[in-house]
């Protein structure tokens, strides 16, 4: 999936050489990332890359549920939702999106993350998730011919 900052803004680091050199914001992206399973237990983290003005991630989700099930009463009918705890990629990415933010906004910036996201379902057709992977490592050694390759805001 991809992830992009607010009108595309370049706020989380640069590309020098080719390779991302995170600033604070960025740093904290990262962070916030690496810490999803310790939140949602149905998470899994591939290979990702923060770039200056976006993220790029493999998320495998695994034991989906609805978010919220019927709970059965002795005549057969449902009287309340109560939470599950197998949460859905969309409500994964919310949270990532609401720590960064946060946190982010708490070292002094304002930050916002652009509203949704592009997800691709990998179905581990032949060399489906090596080609994915081999693009998400490169994604930095190509920014300088990136469209959304605009000056960074921060630096």
């Amino acid at each position: 999936m991809t992830i992009c900052v607010q009108d595309m803004e370049c706020v989380l680091g640069e590309v020098v050489n080719g390779e991302m050199v995170l600033n604070e914001a960025g740093r904290i992206t990262e962070k916030c990332w690496l810490d999803l399973p310790n939140h949602y237990d149905n998470c899994k983290l591939d290979y990702m890359v923060v770039m200056p003005n976006h993220v790029h991630g493999i998320v495998i989700v695994t034991k989906v549920g609805t978010g919220l099930k019927p709970v059965p009463t002795e005549n057969g009918t449902s009287l309340k939702q109560v939470p599950t705890d197998k949460y859905s990629l969309s409500e994964i990415i919310r949270g990532f999106k609401t720590f960064s933010s946060r946190c982010i906004n708490g070292s002094g910036k304002y930050f916002r993350w652009q509203r949704s996201f592009y997800d691709h379902i990998i179905r581990f057709e032949k060399n489906e998730l090596e080609n994915i992977q081999r693009y998400i490592m490169q994604n930095p050694t190509k920014w300088e011919f990136e469209r959304n390759n605009a000056k960074s805001l921060w630096y």
